[in-house]
């Protein structure tokens, strides 16, 4: 059970000046220090609650700006509060939109550095009209960080070419009935769920964002309720979402987020957070004010040079985060640094990252300092940092976005490899740069194969199912006359539009997952599946499933059983990757040549060493990857053609060639376990239309 925090009593502290630094609040042995940034604030009142819900403070502390004040910083020392003390902040100064500036006196904000807070009281309309909110707004709590017994836990540290992410949404992956869990959708239910992602072999779980989001707000659409489902507008950055904790009310968001991590790494599994900093969930000039707006909404957001009433909106949310200024860099880095050393997560993956390399102007920085301080802070050198390298506005930066150790999203390699395994023809060329860690696109500037992170699939767009299930997105349950998420999905339904009793499609169905999982767990870089790939997830054709908190996009988990032989190739396929580091590179190819004259890479047709590179109707490739010193060699031959094709093999100087895959084939014969691969007596393979087959030596 969670360990209670124990009340604060409802009495009058003592109240001294106070220090600047740490910004937040600090709990030390005799008291709690409290600081704000405001540069334009003209006065700060601490309003201190005994309860997560008390419509009332018991003491409100008004900031003298003499005492209370050191430059644009507001602080002040509680004595003898203690941890589990709720309070929120009041702050005055000019409300004066044009010149930028949204305070209002009587609006009830959060701390931007709360470590935890509570809605129960929260009503986001009332925060969106001026004047007194204090009943309907939200608590923050004062959390002890230092009381928790991490058992020696760290960070794991683990290499990237070694990595395989999983990305799953905390609350869609137990909510379901068919999870069997005692708490649906919580941190606590990841944890029973660790036994399964250990058996499926993956290395790391990138969450969607667990930061606090805004849940409440609903819309109706046909009886159904739509509300923020994917967390994608942070409200709180230092703060567990409340709604993943079985008692938050008690303070017990980082306890339980850590009981997670800490469970995770004792399976040898990494945490990733998705993060959102490009822009907050206070939306345009007709959004909620419930924090940086209210405190000094000038430096910490982007305004319109022309009317500054408005918002630069890079991020199509509303408004964008004022990254690059020195106090919202000083934000972003200390708030990594807070999950890095106090939550223990092992990297981040940063949503519309290109926004985080605009100016004040809005223009790309050369050397954007927020990216540059988390691309070289000592306490982040270990952390994996993960960029969609793009933005709303069209900043489009894959292959140059800022720093050298940024892994990117690679949004061309999801694209080429949809089309390649769909059976476009003519892309061969490309296809061989992306299965070889797309050099074309990060090799030119001293980058690693590392740089590139592989997906096919991601939480926006369809699932891996539906891109084999669906030729057009089918969002009508968005309530949006199907008009929102993407109409060019690259997928391919094998001849059925949607569910299907049809066995043949099926089997074809089946088959092209498992020609996408080879490919995107046999190219170098870092592969990234989404949770349910393994057992055919479906989204029933939604590819914007952003307000589904419902069985549309909850992991059901008796596919876990009606596609077992899937999991089990999956399961497999990762072992296979792991164990050979042929598979995962941590250097681009060079044409070294092993002591079986095999060169590192060398790339054929059904012919050998005959690739057809400029032939527009090709859809065959083959490679083949010399493994160095007893490492084996990989011969992976793909057939996008509808027929069955030759391919010719090459010899292998001592050595014989063995079967592990062959994706056209029924389980377990589709991929063999270890020891149990199949010999291959002959200088040539038939590969059936549309597989993919992988042959080692040994």
């Amino acid at each position: 059970m969670p360990k209670p925090v124990s009340k604060p009593s409802a009495k009058s502290f003592t109240i001294e000046p106070g220090s600047p630094h740490p910004l937040g609040t600090t709990l030390v042995e005799n008291g709690i220090n409290f600081s704000l940034f405001s540069e334009h604030a003209t006065g700060v009142e601490l309003l201190l609650f005994e309860n997560h819900d008390d419509i009332k403070p018991f003491q409100t502390v008004v900031f003298d700006p003499i005492v209370n004040k050191t430059f644009h910083f507001w602080h002040v020392f509680i004595k003898n509060a203690k941890a589990g003390i709720h309070y929120a902040l009041r702050v005055d100064g000019p409300n004066d939109p044009g010149a930028g500036h949204r305070f209002d006196r009587e609006k009830v904000l959060i701390d931007p550095y709360s470590k935890g807070n509570n809605k129960s009281l929260w009503k986001r309309g009332d925060a969106c009209l001026p004047g007194d909110n204090l009943t309907t707004s939200l608590r923050s709590v004062v959390i002890d960080t230092k009381d928790y017994d991490w058992e020696g836990d760290q960070p794991l540290k683990r290499p990237l070419n070694q990595t395989v992410i999983y990305e799953l949404h905390v609350g869609g992956f137990t909510r379901s009935a068919t999870a069997g869990v005692k708490h649906p959708g919580t941190f606590a239910a990841i944890i029973e769920k660790i036994p399964y992602l250990k058996e499926l072999g993956v290395t790391a779980v990138e969450l969607l964002p667990v930061f606090e989001f805004d849940d409440t707000e609903t819309r109706e659409f046909e009886g159904q309720s739509l509300n923020n489902y994917w967390g994608y507008s942070t409200m709180s950055y230092f703060a567990p979402h409340p709604s993943y904790c079985i008692s938050p009310e008690a303070g017990n968001h980082v306890r339980e987020f850590r009981d997670m991590v800490k469970a995770l790494h004792k399976a040898g599994i990494e945490v990733i957070l998705d993060v959102v900093f490009n822009h907050t969930d206070e939306g345009n000039h007709q959004g909620p004010v419930f924090s940086f707006k209210g405190i000094d909404n000038s430096n910490y957001y982007y305004l319109s040079p022309l009317d500054r009433r408005y918002y630069y909106d890079y991020t199509g949310c509303g408004n964008t985060f004022n990254c690059n200024h020195p106090i919202g860099e000083k934000f972003i880095v200390e708030c990594l640094k807070y999950w890095v050393n106090e939550m223990h997560v092992d990297g981040f993956r940063f949503d519309e990252a290109s926004v985080l390399s605009r100016g004040e102007d809005g223009a790309p920085m050369q050397y954007p300092p927020v990216l540059w301080q988390i691309e070289l802070d000592e306490d982040l050198i270990d952390a994996k940092v993960i960029a969609e390298a793009w933005d709303a506005a069209g900043l489009y930066q894959i292959g140059h976005f800022p720093g050298y150790r940024w892994g990117e999203w690679n949004g061309r390699y999801r694209d080429d490899i949809r089309r390649f395994v769909k059976g476009d023809p003519g892309i061969i060329g490309t296809v061989a740069s992306r299965l070889s860690g797309s050099a074309d696109l990060y090799q030119w500037r001293g980058h690693l194969p590392v740089n590139s992170v592989n997906f096919l699939v991601a939480h926006d767009g369809f699932t891996l199912n539906d891109l084999v299930a669906y030729n057009d997105k089918h969002n009508w349950a968005n309530g949006e006359h199907n008009n929102d998420g993407i109409n060019e999905n690259l997928s391919w339904n094998c001849g059925v539009e949607g569910e299907t009793d049809d066995a043949g499609v099926e089997a074809l169905r089946n088959r092209q997952v498992k020609n996408f999982a080879t490919l995107l767990m046999l190219s170098q870089g870092v592969p990234m599946m989404v949770m349910g790939d393994e057992v055919r997830r479906t989204q029933k054709g939604n590819n914007n499933a952003y307000c589904q908190d419902n069985e549309i996009s909850w992991f059901d988990w008796n596919l876990t059983d009606k596609h077992k032989n899937l999991f089990r190739f999956w399961k497999e396929l990762i072992a296979f990757r792991l164990r050979h580091d042929t598979a995962h590179r941590s250097r681009y190819f060079t044409g070294v040549v092993n002591e079986r004259g095999l060169a590192d890479i060398t790339w054929h047709g059904c012919e050998l060493n005959e690739p057809n590179w400029d032939d527009p109707n090709a859809r065959a490739l083959t490679a083949t990857s010399g493994g160095m010193g007893d490492e084996a060699d990989i011969h992976l031959m793909m057939n996008m053609y509808w027929e069955p094709l030759s391919f010719a093999i090459p010899p292998v100087s001592g050595r014989k060639w063995y079967r592990v895959i062959d994706t056209s084939l029924e389980s377990p014969d589709d991929i063999m376990s270890l020891g149990q691969e199949s010999e291959i007596d002959a200088d040539r393979y038939s590969v059936n239309g549309r597989s993919v087959v992988v042959l080692i030596s040994k």
